[in-house]
Formats: structure tokens, C-alpha cells, sequence
């Protein structure tokens, strides 16, 4: 019973040319890039900046994004080279696969579900906040019964909002993946043009004096803001799921996920230093603070186009990520560590459709009854543990022998793969107790999984049984 058998490369990149599983290449570096800012831009700037600032950093706020933006750069570095090495749908797990062998790569895979998962349920509820707030405006208001999570406390039992955005995005999801991404393009342009009015306005209504003090908190702060707005960079690593549909992947990908980590970077310290120079920072702990800043100052008109722009821009989060998690599921039922029907690809428009609409029937149970808070609790430390797997998994990569096509290569290894990994469980040790805690269940349920499913089913161990046979 091998435990760690791998997958070469060649066996990985032969996968990606089967006709009957193929998906269809359509994708190049400004769709790729597109894609990243999409899913980055979103529930991190719209909603969890004031809080960040109010209860961790203060003022020094840019220096958390900056801590968040340091460990999510080398980390990117690091899956822009597997990305353009192995162009292979699944992301962290198929790398994984390729370096580690198949009990790590089933770990990585089942934790990336709970990542992408849960961040597609809890972008969800999040919407649904946004979009009732919205119409709210305009005195349309939801029966409290239908508008939330289950909490018979507040009268709500289930937050239809949020399922109906979740069945329109896997509509979307199953046209196309070119049509999904030229969608996305265009919310990306809308979510970045009002990102720049922010800033446009907020500039001329920055009083220094807010800055100061500019750590209130100590650097522990810093560290713990770094943590929490770490949720704003989830991602980019979506941009790696795509990998399967791109055209060039030994260019195109890495330019994708550097760009667009790059963009949001700059955007993300540039406004939380707008946002803490207009608005004393202890009175920032608001669910809408760049909205709320916008009203303090009595800008109402551009907060009215804040909240359009942070619907939109959180419709783009919930599209990468539902995209990512079928995608996902593609790649772990192709090695048949999940059922068969799950890789199975639409014929006509080469997308995997039975396994988008199982997808989004599980997005929308946990959205529709599991509260926000509870959602995003595991999201960040499944995401970390990934990127701490992904930068050990180059210098598996480097060490290994198997001749491989040229593509993007990290600099300064050792170095950079190292980086990520310190700066990645730095941050993960953070985190409360309590999440280490489920976290830790929910991958115990994932060997259950594992050992009474995917390790007989697993392609790799038919071959194995067909060759014993013949030998």
C-alpha cells in the first residue's frame, strides 16, 4: 500500500490532452489577470478593513497589508512556477501530487474544498448583506425570515438572497469559461473605476492627524490586522485552478497571478491609508467602511456608487472562487479520489457541468444556513496551509531530476520558497485556538474519506493492481 505514490509531471500534462476529459483552452494573460483581481478585490476592501483597523492596527493598517501583501508575493512566486511547469487544473493539489505523492496531495485537495467552499458560502452572505442594504435605499425590504442565516434569535432561518446569487453564478459558470471570464472582465473594470474614486475623492479629506498614533496597538497589532485582512488576498491562487484553460501557460500564467497580486497590493495599501487619514480609526468598525467614510465626509453620492461598486465587486470574488472549487473537483475525481461523475465535461462547451450544479447545491446550503461568521473562520488557515505546501513543494521540485519544460522559475532559491513558508506560518499561528481546532477535524474527516473511498479508487492504484496482474 503506497501511501505516497506520485504522479510525474508527463503523466500530469498527458491528463490535460485526453480528448474526453479536456477542457477548452481559451484564456490568455489579461483574461488570467483579470481573473486574480476579480477574485481579490472584494469582501477584504469593502468590509474587512475598518475592522482590521478598529480592533488590531490602527492607522498602521498599511503595514498589515503590506506583512499579508510580503507573504502572499513570495507565495506567489512560488505558484507561478508550478503553474507554468505543470498547467494542470486543481491548483496546490495537483502540485502536490507531483511532489509530495498521493496522501499529501488528497490533504492539500480536501483542504483547498474547505478554502474555496466556505469562502464561496461566506462571499455569499456577504453579497446578500450589500445587496439588501442596497434595495433597502429604495424602501424594498426582505421578510426577516428569508434574509439571513439560520438564528431563530433574530427571526431568520435561511438567507435567499444569497442562493439566488450562488444558482445565477453557476448559470454563468456552465456557457463557458470564455464567457465567464469576459463577464468578469467587465465587473472587474466597473469594480476597479470605483475603487479609483475613492480615491480620488477621499485624497483632498485626509487630516494626517488621524494617523497618529500610528500603532495603538503595538506591532502584535500589526501581526493580528495582517491575519484578519489576509482574507483579502484570498484568490490569487484561483488564478492556478485555471491553469487547465490557458493558452501559453509558461507565459500567461505567471503574468496572471503576479499582475493581478501586484495591482490589488497597491490598491489595498493606497486605500487603508486614505480610508484611516479621512475617518479616526477607532470609529471604523463598521460592516461598509469605505462607504462610511465616504458619508462621514458627506460624499453620500460616490458612497452610493461605493455600494454598487462593493456588489459587483464581490459578485467577481464569488465567480473566481465557485470557479475554483469546480475546477478543484475536476481534478481530484479525474484521480478518482472522488467520484467519477464529477470530471465528467459537457461535450458542446467542454465545461464540467454535473459537477458546477453539485457545486453550487453545496455553496447554497452553507450560504443559506450557516451564519457569516462561522463560514469565514476556517477560510484563512486552509489557504495558508496550502501556500506553506506549495513553497516546500519547489524545492521538491528543484531537487527532483525530471526533465521538465521551461517556464517561470523562482529567484533566489532556497530563499524566496522559505520566505513564504515562515511568513505564511507566522501568520497561520494567529489564528485563534478554536480554528486550529476545526481545522484539524475537518482534515481528520478528510483521511476517513481517503481511506474508505479514494485511496481504492485512485487511478494511479488501478494501474498498479492492472500491472501486478500482467506481472
Amino acid at each position: 500500500m503506497n501511501l505516497f505514490r506520485k504522479k510525474s509531471i508527463q503523466a500530469l500534462l498527458g491528463e490535460n490532452e485526453q480528448k474526453n476529459t479536456a477542457l477548452k483552452k481559451d484564456l490568455g494573460a489579461f483574461d488570467l489577470s483579470m481573473l486574480g483581481i476579480g477574485a481579490i478585490i472584494g469582501t477584504g476592501i469593502f468590509v474587512l478593513t475598518g475592522v482590521a483597523a478598529a480592533e488590531h492596527a490602527g492607522p498602521a493598517l498599511i503595514l498589515s497589508f503590506v506583512l499579508s501583501g510580503l507573504a502572499c508575493v513570495f507565495a506567489a512566486l512560488c505558484y507561478a512556477e508550478f503553474a507554468s511547469t505543470v498547467p494542470v487544473s486543481g491548483s496546490a493539489y495537483t502540485y502536490s501530487y507531483a511532489t509530495f505523492g498521493e496522501l499529501i496531495a488528497w490533504i492539500l485537495g480536501w483542504d483547498l474544498i474547505l478554502e474555496y467552499g466556505l469562502a464561496s458560502s461566506a462571499v455569499a452572505s456577504g453579497w446578500s448583506g450589500y445587496f439588501q442594504g442596497l434595495i433597502a435605499g429604495f424602501g424594498i425590504h426582505i421578510p426577516t425570515a428569508i434574509s439571513s442565516a439560520y438564528d431563530p434569535a433574530k427571526g431568520t432561518y435561511i438567507d435567499i438572497p444569497a442562493i439566488i446569487i450562488i444558482f445565477v453564478i453557476t448559470f454563468l459558470l456552465t456557457q463557458g469559461v470564455k464567457k465567464s471570464a469576459r463577464f468578469n472582465s467587465i465587473m472587474v473594470i466597473i469594480k476597479l473605476a470605483v475603487v479609483l474614486l475613492f480615491i480620488g475623492v477621499g485624497v483632498w479629506y485626509v487630516k494626517p492627524g488621524n494617523w497618529t498614533p500610528f500603532m495603538p496597538f503595538g506591532f502584535s497589532g500589526v501581526t493580528a490586522g495582517a491575519a484578519t485582512v489576509f482574507f483579502a488576498y484570498i484568490g490569487f491562487d484561483a488564478v492556478s485552478t485555471a491553469a487547465e484553460e490557458v493558452k501559453n501557460p509558461q507565459r500567461n500564467m505567471p503574468i496572471g497571478i503576479i499582475a493581478s497580486l501586484l495591482v490589488c497590493t497597491i490598491l489595498y495599501i493606497i486605500v487603508s491609508a486614505i480610508l484611516t487619514g479621512i475617518v479616526p480609526y477607532t470609529e471604523l468598525n463598521v460592516k461598509n467602511p469605505v462607504a462610511f467614510a465616504l458619508n462621514y465626509i458627506h460624499q453620500d453620492w460616490v458612497a452610493g456608487f461605493i455600494s454598487i461598486g462593493a456588489i459587483i465587486g464581490i459578485t467577481t470574488v464569488l465567480l473566481v472562487m465557485m470557479y475554483g472549487q469546480t475546477r478543484l473537483f475536476y481534478a481530484i475525481s479525474r484521480d478518482g479520489l472522488l467520484p467519477k461523475a464529477l470530471s465528467k465535461v459537457d461535450k458542446k462547451r467542454q465545461t464540467p457541468i454535473v459537477n458546477t450544479w453539485i457545486t453550487c447545491l453545496v455553496v447554497s446550503i452553507f450560504a443559506g444556513i450557516i451564519p457569516l461568521s462561522k463560514l469565514a473562520e476556517l477560510t484563512n488557515i486552509g489557504t495558508l496551509f496550502a501556500f506553506m505546501a506549495v513553497s516546500i513543494g519547489i524545492l521538491y521540485l528543484r531537487k527532483s531530476k525530471t526533465p521538465i519544460k521551461s517556464g517561470f522559475k523562482v529567484p533566489f532559491v532556497p530563499v524566496i520558497p522559505i520566505l513564504a513558508f515562515i511568513f505564511c506560518g507566522y501568520l497561520a499561528l494567529q489564528l485563534p485556538a478554536m480554528t486550529w481546532i476545526s481545522f484539524g477535524i475537518w482534515l481528520v474527516v478528510g483521511l476517513f474519506v481517503y481511506f474508505g473511498y479514494g485511496r481504492k479508487h485512485s487511478t494511479l492504484n488501478t494501474s498498479e493492481n492492472r500491472l501486478r496482474k500482467i506481472s
